[in-house]
């Protein structure tokens, strides 16, 4: 009897107790291994393992002149990279042609069908083909002259601007150049010695104004359809009934009838004279 209560004793002991061995064992065995691999390698040798090189980011002094070019050029670059989004917008055919598509939705009635994604993305591969021409002459005048050190820096800008301000001023009025020519108080100047801050406003003015008219005309027979079945709805007695839950599919079968998307991309394209 004493035996068995003696045992069940010192179960409960090594139950209690038993983690504190653990550790302190633990503890021990790793000052071991610690002292074998100190004793084996010195304090002065290098671990292993660590990779070959060191990163340091700061600011500092420009040593020589090249440096000093360098850095600028990394800020011209940054700068042209945030203001690519604006250049594509404003001195493209994008402007014209994303607001052209807006209309059309908006005259069909749908407020989410095609969506913003694919009306961005249609227009950014519209403009690709109706830009392709002049970005072959800026890329064979321009960019492969300066790559083969043909020409300098300053030359190819010059060659480049006088191409993409040959296609503004193409699509340009001249009462919108002469706008900004005179708010400029600028000299009377050849249209292709006109400087880019002239160009670019008065281009961007022509064509919010060719954009709201084809809007405005492609808005004429979506209204005619309103008008017809508000009519046809008053003249039954249905005057409970929205028209444009009848229109609405009227409109989209008219749209899909004329094949409505091939005939506005043609004559967006065919607006610029592509």
């Amino acid at each position: 009897m004493k035996d068995s209560l003696g045992m069940m004793n010192g179960l409960r002991m090594l139950r209690r107790y038993g983690w504190v061995a653990g550790v302190v064992l633990g503890i021990g065995l790793a000052g071991s291994a610690w002292a074998q691999t100190g004793a084996a390698t010195p304090l002065s040798t290098n671990v292993t393992g660590l990779p070959p090189f060191r990163l340091s980011l700061g600011v500092e002094s420009a040593r020589q002149p090249q440096d000093v070019d360098l850095a600028i050029q990394v800020l011209v670059a940054i700068t042209l990279l945030t203001l690519a989004p604006s250049i594509i917008l404003l001195m493209t055919s994008f402007t014209r042609i994303a607001i052209v598509l807006s209309f059309v939705r908006s005259a069909l009635t749908l407020q989410g069908a095609p969506s913003n994604q694919i009306i961005i993305g249609l227009s950014l591969f519209i403009t690709l083909f109706i830009m392709a021409p002049t970005w072959e002459q800026i890329h064979r005048d321009a960019l492969q002259p300066y790559r083969t050190q043909q020409i300098s820096g300053e030359a190819a800008l010059d060659q480049a601007s006088r191409h993409i301000r040959t296609f503004m001023l193409r699509q340009t009025r001249p009462k919108d150049v002469e706008l900004f020519v005179g708010l400029a108080q600028i000299e009377p100047t050849p249209p292709e010695q006109l400087p880019l801050r002239v160009v670019i406003p008065g281009f961007i003015i022509s064509e919010l104004r060719t954009a709201f008219q084809m809007g405005f005309l492609l808005f004429v027979p979506f209204i005619l359809i309103d008008l017809v079945v508000a009519t046809v709805l008053m003249s039954m007695g249905m005057m409970m009934m929205p028209p444009q839950t009848i229109a609405l599919p009227l409109k989209i079968l008219l749209f899909v009838l004329v094949d409505g998307w091939n005939l506005i991309v043609r004559s967006v394209i065919q607006s610029f004279g592509a």
